[in-house]
């Protein structure tokens, strides 16, 4: 496909809420679906949030949870990205991502580096793979929140073919400076779109400031949700893409035996 609609939506997440930010999620996906959207990213653990003390028994509730976003996928003829707690197994749950296209679970994806700042590889599990899914839409790369900050990720996902790459997040105040800098460089250093997803308000003791974005392949924001919750959608030009990489052939010319 040549071109592809793009939408991120962010909004407060209510913590340990799954009806709640599900009815959310439901009015969303209508609405940018409404607005021409192919493909619709969602915040990190949108579903539950980082709701530490039940996220075990939460994490039961995925399936079912899943199983619905595929059944709203066929009804709006979207692709979904989004991520919710899974169990692993061990009284700790992975972060995954499941890439829904048009009611397929096409990938799942889970979060390989785990932000220890604030615990979370004492709750969660790490992934051991990255991860590529073939949709309707593309070659779409996943990535979570902290895995931006590792550029080794995208960069493997950029070489494997991705056409573009998504990003589920909440990321808090007052690193606003760091999301959109490494958002841009992400795009930028591998001539690929993002679309990216945040949580927006005070969840628990954090504040999160939204900026959910959809930067395309040169590092140019095409739409910037800003702090309160929303929808924003952009077009995506995978022709352009293909111009711009002919143009600047910084693939081909990579030195990866020096480095």
């Amino acid at each position: 496909m040549q071109q592809i609609i793009a939408a991120a939506i962010q909004f407060n997440v209510q913590q340990g809420d799954v009806e709640a930010n599900l009815s959310h999620v439901r009015d969303a996906l209508a609405r940018v679906a409404d607005r021409g959207a192919q493909l619709a990213v969602l915040p990190e653990l949108w579903s539950t949030g980082f709701a530490y003390r039940t996220l075990t028994e939460l994490a039961q509730r995925t399936d079912a949870v899943v199983a619905e976003l595929q059944e709203l996928s066929v009804r709006h003829n979207l692709v979904i990205v989004g991520s919710q707690p899974e169990p692993a197994g061990d009284n700790r749950v992975f972060n995954t991502i499941h890439v829904i296209d048009r009611g397929r679970i096409a990938a799942t994806y889970r979060k390989l580096h785990l932000f220890s700042l604030l615990g979370e590889d004492t709750a969660f599990k790490g992934g051991e793979r990255w991860c590529l899914a073939e949709t309707s839409l593309g070659k779409i790369g996943v990535i979570i929140c902290y895995d931006l900050r590792f550029p080794e990720l995208s960069r493997r996902l950029a070489l494997e073919g991705a056409d573009l790459i998504c990003v589920p997040a909440q990321w808090p105040k007052p690193r606003q400076e760091h999301w959109r800098t490494l958002l841009r460089a992400r795009a930028i250093e591998n001539q690929l779109p993002v679309v990216a997803a945040n949580a927006c308000g005070l969840i628990g003791k954090l504040d999160f400031f939204g900026m959910s974005m959809v930067i395309d392949h040169c590092g140019e924001v095409l739409a910037d949700a800003g702090e309160r919750p929303g929808e924003v959608l952009a077009t995506l030009d995978r022709q352009a893409m293909t111009a711009w990489r002919a143009q600047i052939p910084c693939f081909a010319d990579r030195r990866p035996d020096l480095y």
